[in-house]
């Protein structure tokens, strides 16, 4: 109990008395005050007393599928920073091969009483995935929202980034440079931002039965995006646009084994405009999504589901950017 009482008041900036006084429910301690001790008490781990674990704290998980494509560290930075700035506290769930699922997560955010939850590319951007976890939140009332698209019968709010508006962009720079045949490496299957895109490649470039030898299927890795993109070089295709920046890397690398130039054999188009895509060997051109402006809204979406003020059952699109700098080029013979 004193280690307790010890770690809980270093946590929230008062005395040890004053924490016993909030754990006891006693009277003399301001709303600030005794939040921020049931906050502490919350992120350091420790159970409520029976008689207050009916209060959420003002804590707010955000669950992310990795860490490893610099998009999510990103955005979680842009999140976590604008919930402390809004008085929550974050709780950062991630996930990691063999670690807790994020069902597992879903269950220890609910024992914590959390305020309300943020997921970005978890299960339900995957319609063949279980998202029984999902209505666990929604039987308990519990605000949520998912940053970019999902599966749409989950009925929570979601901001994402117009996978179609990417795809214009990116088939229109390359067929501007003189590329006919392009090519597609794309998430899973039931991968639904992966379904958008390729919707909307279908439409732009007018594709029918005899194009889906274009189009490779990948995991986000850049060993997957390797093996599918091997496949899309040799059946001659001279532009390539990737889901993300990371099955963009394993695209160059894929054309670099095989003996092609990058860009000038092939030219490869990224999507996220991660950290460090500057820096790589050539630059990559890629589709910008607008991380910080995304992460605000979805924190400003679940802000105002835990205020009370209604819920935005639509989807919020934000526009993407092409950034062009080297790793696309006039196609062979141009």
């Amino acid at each position: 109990m004193t280690k307790r009482l010890t770690e809980v008041a270093k946590k929230a900036g008062v005395s040890e008395a004053t924490v016993s006084r909030v754990l006891n429910g006693r009277d003399g301690v301001s709303e600030a005050t005794r939040t921020a001790v049931l906050t502490a008490l919350d992120v350091l781990g420790y159970e409520r007393p029976t008689k207050l674990r009916g209060e959420r704290a003002r804590l707010v998980g955000l669950v992310l599928p990795e860490l490893q494509n610099p998009i999510f560290p990103a955005l979680a930075e842009v999140v976590t920073g604008t919930l402390a700035q809004r008085g929550y506290t974050p709780a950062l769930c991630a996930r990691t091969i063999g670690g807790v699922s994020e069902m597992d997560y879903v269950e220890m955010l609910l024992d914590h009483q959390v305020s309300g939850v943020i997921f970005a590319g978890g299960s339900y951007a995957l319609a063949d995935a279980r998202h029984d976890h999902y209505r666990r939140l929604t039987d308990r009332g519990l605000p949520v929202v998912l940053v970019n698209a999902g599966v749409d019968e989950l009925g929570f709010p979601r901001v994402s980034t117009d996978d179609a508006v990417a795809v214009e962009q990116a088939y229109g720079h390359l067929r501007s440079l003189g590329h006919e045949r392009i090519g597609m490496v794309l998430g899973p299957e039931g991968h639904v931002p992966s379904r958008r895109k390729l919707d909307a490649m279908t439409r732009a470039a007018g594709w029918g039965e005899d194009d889906a030898e274009c189009v490779e299927r990948s995991s986000f890795s850049m060993e997957g995006a390797r093996v599918a993109a091997t496949k899309l070089v040799e059946r001659g295709v001279t532009g390539i646009i990737c889901a993300s920046d990371v099955l963009a890397l394993g695209t160059i690398r894929a054309a670099r084994r095989l003996g092609r130039s990058v860009p000038t054999d092939v030219s490869v188009v990224g999507y996220d405009d991660s950290a460090f895509m500057t820096c790589t060997d050539p630059p990559l051109t890629t589709v910008r999504q607008p991380i910080e402006t995304m992460g605000q809204a979805a924190v400003d979406l679940l802000v105002t589901q835990i205020e009370g003020a209604g819920v935005l059952q639509d989807e919020l699109l934000f526009e993407p950017e092409l950034v062009v700098r080297g790793s696309t080029a006039p196609a062979p013979g141009r």
